[in-house]
C-alpha cells in the first residue's frame, strides 16, 4: 500500500530538496527537512490529500521556518554578514524573475539577512513560482501579507547585491596568489601592508595573525594546500573560494586592499559556516 505513495513522494523529492536548500543554506539540513516531510506523509491518510505537491511544499516550508527560527544566534562576526557571489560580467538584474534566477544560480549567496518568513516568501514565490495564497497558508497570513514579505525580501536582496570592485584590486590579489604559489616571499612582503591582519574563522574559533612576515609564510602554506581556486567578490571585496587536491572545500578568503597593498585578510574554513553558505563540499 505504501509503494505508490513512496513513488509519488520520490517524484517530488528533487524539487523539495531544492526548496529546502535555498531556505536553509545547507544540503544536509535540506535533506533532513525533506525526510521529515516524508515521515509526516507516512502518518497521513494519503487519500485525503488533494494535491500532494502542494501539501509537501507546505510541510517542507513549515519545517524550514521552524529550523530557521530555532537556530541559535551565532556569535557576532563579520562572516555572518558575508554575501558572496561568483564573479561575472553581467549587469545587475532589474527584473524580479531574473533576480531570483541569478540568486539561485550563483555559486554562493547568503540569505541570512532575511527573516525566516521573508526568506520563505522570496524563495517559494520568486524561485519556485508558488502562489502568495499558498505561501500565506504556510505562514498563517493572508496572500497580501505574503506578497508584502516577498517584496521586502526582494528589496533586501537587491540592496545586498555586490558593489562594484574598485579597479586594480583584483590585480593585487592575483599577484599575491601567484607569489604564494611560486614561493616568492619577497614579492609577498611587497604586496602586504606591514601591519596586515589575518582573521581566520576555523572550527576552533577565531584566529588572528598580524604582521607581513608571518602572514606571507602562512599564505605560502595555504597555496600549497589549495589546488582549485575560483575568483569571488565577497561583500564588495575581491576574494577566492578554494578546494584542495581531492576536491574537498577548504574555505573562502577575502582581501581588503589599501593603497595598492593587502591590509586585511579574512577567511572562513569552519565546515559549519561553509555548509551554511551553501557551497559544494566537494567538486570533481
Amino acid at each position: 500500500m505504501r509503494e505508490p505513495l513512496a513513488e509519488a513522494f520520490e517524484e517530488q523529492r528533487g524539487r523539495l530538496v531544492a526548496v529546502a536548500h535555498r531556505m536553509l543554506g545547507s544540503r544536509a539540513d535540506a535533506e533532513d527537512a525533506v525526510q521529515e516531510a516524508w515521515l509526516r506523509l507516512a502518518r497521513q491518510d494519503a487519500g485525503a490529500i488533494d494535491n500532494l505537491g502542494a501539501w509537501l511544499t507546505t510541510v517542507v516550508g513549515r519545517v524550514c521556518i521552524d529550523v530557521l527560527r530555532s537556530r541559535k544566534v551565532r556569535p557576532e562576526s563579520s562572516y555572518d554578514e558575508l554575501v558572496v557571489v561568483l564573479e561575472d560580467d553581467d549587469p545587475a538584474p532589474e527584473d524580479d524573475v531574473v533576480l531570483a534566477e541569478s540568486v539561485g544560480l550563483a555559486l554562493l549567496v547568503v540569505l541570512d539577512a532575511l527573516r525566516p518568513a521573508e526568506r520563505l516568501a522570496f524563495v517559494l514565490h520568486d524561485m519556485f513560482g508558488v502562489s502568495f495564497a499558498e505561501i500565506g497558508e504556510i505562514l498563517g497570513k493572508s496572500a497580501d501579507a505574503a506578497k508584502m514579505l516577498a517584496s521586502r525580501a526582494r528589496r533586501k536582496v537587491r540592496d545586498r547585491r555586490r558593489p562594484a570592485e574598485e579597479p586594480g584590486q583584483r590585480a593585487v590579489v592575483d599577484a599575491f596568489l601567484a607569489a604564494a604559489r611560486q614561493g616568492d616571499f619577497d614579492e609577498l612582503l611587497r604586496l602586504l601592508d606591514p601591519e596586515v591582519t589575518w582573521h581566520s574563522g576555523t572550527s576552533r574559533g577565531m584566529v588572528v595573525k598580524r604582521g607581513a612576515a608571518e602572514i606571507a609564510a602562512r599564505a605560502q602554506r595555504g597555496a600549497r594546500a589549495a589546488v582549485i581556486t575560483v575568483a569571488a567578490l565577497i561583500d564588495g571585496e575581491p576574494g577566492i573560494v578554494a578546494w584542495g587536491p581531492t576536491g574537498k572545500l577548504l574555505g573562502v578568503v577575502s582581501y581588503t586592499i589599501t593603497d595598492g597593498r593587502i591590509a586585511e585578510i579574512r577567511s572562513v574554513s569552519d565546515p559549519r559556516r561553509l555548509a551554511a553558505m551553501g557551497l559544494p563540499a566537494h567538486i570533481d
